[in-house]
């Protein structure tokens, strides 16, 4: 879901760059300022993203629900809050706009053609709808960050961006919203987003704490544990952000409000203990956080087209569930490949300058509006 973005502001996402060519991702992975614990935090959770995908249909057998809701428990807001701490450096200048348009609009395009097509494929034929503005399957993400990073100005003029912003997630899912944009996701995961805005690098120094270590073993084991009851008693629902509380079979205001009080407080406590654990040296996985749009875009793909053939009806057994996860963790490994990253980067890094006007040259003693070179992305997925 992410593609990298430095722990530093760059030149020149906020939003994505052109081609990882080798020596160039080599260099920006040997450099001083990257964050080796979020590289490895992007591609710890974009397994647990492809995982939790790939089980998905397995949710019969009660080990694979426990652990699909154990996933779901934290892995997005997770990757959204690093992808909120990575769009710190956008601040809406038309450089920035640019990139992110062909860095992640484009590609959701591209992608969202592709799903569909597969589906008409599928079914024989059109379905009722084709709205460019509902996405399909996984890509509610891409549209996400697009709203969010253009959001980042206004978050960071405000007092209290973080407080806004649970209020406006909280009191918004008391109403009805549609799935276009994937609006009651991009509400939902708000809060996540611009506490990743507001945080420093100071505040991961926290994370190192011997106490703070051990405490997060016991979230992340507590958590491992409640989520076989939870999984047998809540509905999986809860764990989407996606629909309004108003949409449950439940009062909207009383226990509703409390349960995604407490869906919000759990991914949290989650996502610091997950960062509080993962390894903050580079690891042999540390570069593969630099492709994790890769990943997470061509995995959509590859189950899509695996929920459309006969595998899950032969692999729905404890055995078969073991498989799967083998072949989720397989096919992370083969998107983050050097062969399929060049065979993919058209569709996620297109060059596409031609989609948007030409800039006009900056006036005399002005100087270009961002400047400096292309940078890495932070999709957070």
């Amino acid at each position: 879901m992410t593609r990298p973005e430095t722990d530093r502001a760059q030149p020149g996402p906020g939003s994505p760059a052109p081609a990882e060519h080798g020596a160039a991702a080599g260099a920006a992975a040997k450099a001083p300022y990257r964050d080796a614990r979020l590289d490895n935090a992007k591609f710890l959770l974009i397994v647990l993203v492809v995982v939790g995908h790939a089980i998905e249909p397995l949710r019969d057998i009660t080990a694979v629900s426990a652990l699909y809701y154990w996933i779901y428990f934290f892995h997005m807001p997770a990757f959204i809050m690093i992808s909120g701490y990575l769009s710190r450096s956008f601040d809406g200048s038309s450089n920035r706009v640019e990139k992110l348009v062909l860095t992640v609009a484009v590609p959701y395009l591209i992608f969202w053609t592709i799903h569909q097509s597969i589906y008409t494929v599928e079914r024989g034929g059109l379905g009722d709808s084709l709205s460019l503005l509902k996405p399909t399957w996984t890509l509610w993400f891409l549209v996400a960050l697009f709203l969010w990073r253009l959001s980042v100005p206004v978050w960071k003029r405000l007092r209290a961006p973080v407080l806004i912003a649970f209020a406006i997630s909280l009191f918004a899912a008391t109403t009805s919203l549609s799935d276009t944009l994937s609006l009651g996701r991009v509400v939902s995961f708000l809060p996540f987003f611009v506490l990743g805005l507001s945080l420093r690098r100071e505040h991961f120094a926290w994370l190192d704490k011997l106490w703070v270590r051990l405490v997060s073993l016991a979230v992340l084991g507590t958590t491992a544990v409640l989520a076989v009851p939870i999984s047998d008693r809540l509905s999986r629902d809860w764990l989407f952000w996606r629909d309004s509380l108003t949409d449950r079979d439940i009062d909207p205001l009383i226990p509703s409000l409390g349960i995604r009080l407490a869906f919000m407080g759990l991914a949290l406590a989650m996502t610091f203990a997950f960062l509080a654990l993962t390894p903050k040296r580079r690891t042999w996985f540390t570069s593969l956080g630099l492709y994790t749009l890769y990943v997470y875009l061509g995995h959509s793909v590859v189950f899509i087209l695996f929920k459309a053939s006969p595998w899950y009806d032969v692999m729905d057994t404890p055995l078969g569930a073991v498989a799967t996860v083998a072949v989720a963790l397989a096919t992370t490994l083969l998107l983050c490949s050097p062969w399929v990253r060049a065979a993919m980067r058209w569709a996620v890094e297109p060059q596409m300058s031609w989609f948007l006007k030409r800039e006009e040259p900056p006036a005399a003693g002005g100087g270009p509006d961002g400047g400096g070179t292309r940078e890495k992305t932070a999709a957070g997925v």
